[in-house]
């Protein structure tokens, strides 16, 4: 009888308590030393080409053997980035990119991917929890940072993302918990 009382007041807790506080949250981070794009985007326009070398791009926030989320691209692929047109002669790109290209195996290029990504589910908690309506609203930003050096001296730079992130996806079920087993069905009735 006692355990048939705690199940019962747990339930009813359960459904006196804001339910909208039950709905899932998630957050996404590519850690970086960066709290917002502006403040990436600032210290990316401090590397002066030509000028800054990989050494001083930690100080900048932009280490490349330390940081998360830095990728090291392959030679190719930097070609393939930034000169992608080889109908455009040689001389019409950027300084730093046609060194990069001249210089080959020596060039090396770093993408930096940073950002910070906040999801919460909004509504009712149980057209959510049955399935039949799901609405996430997503905010936050991403940053990639694009860094070219040859010989320890940054050749290029470039960046680019999005500064502010605000989505709403919106999923809705009109079998709600049946939804699925509708689906599997129609999966089978194709084969």
């Amino acid at each position: 009888m006692g355990l048939s009382r705690i199940y019962f007041l747990s339930a009813l807790m359960l459904l006196l308590t804001g339910c909208s506080s039950l709905l899932p949250r998630g957050s996404t981070e590519s850690q970086s030393g960066f709290g917002t794009f502006e403040e990436a985007r600032d210290a990316i326009e401090r590397v002066k080409p030509y000028e800054t070398t990989v050494a001083q791009l930690k100080e900048l926030g932009f280490d490349v053997l330390a940081s998360a989320n830095v990728r090291l691209i392959p030679y190719p692929e930097v070609v393939a980035r930034l000169a992608p047109n080889p109908s455009v002669p040689l001389a019409m790109l950027d300084p730093g990119i046609r060194d990069c290209i001249e210089a080959r195996q020596l060039c090396r290029a770093y993408e930096f991917s940073f950002g910070r990504q906040n999801s919460h589910r909004e509504g009712s908690f149980w057209a959510d929890f049955l399935n039949f309506r799901r609405r996430t609203e997503i905010s936050g930003w991403k940053f990639q940072g694009l860094i070219v050096a040859r010989d320890g001296v940054v050749l290029f730079r470039n960046h680019g993302g999005e500064p502010q992130i605000k989505q709403t996806e919106r999923h809705s079920n009109p079998l709600g918990p049946l939804q699925p087993a509708g689906e599997a069905a129609g999966a089978l009735i194709k084969r």
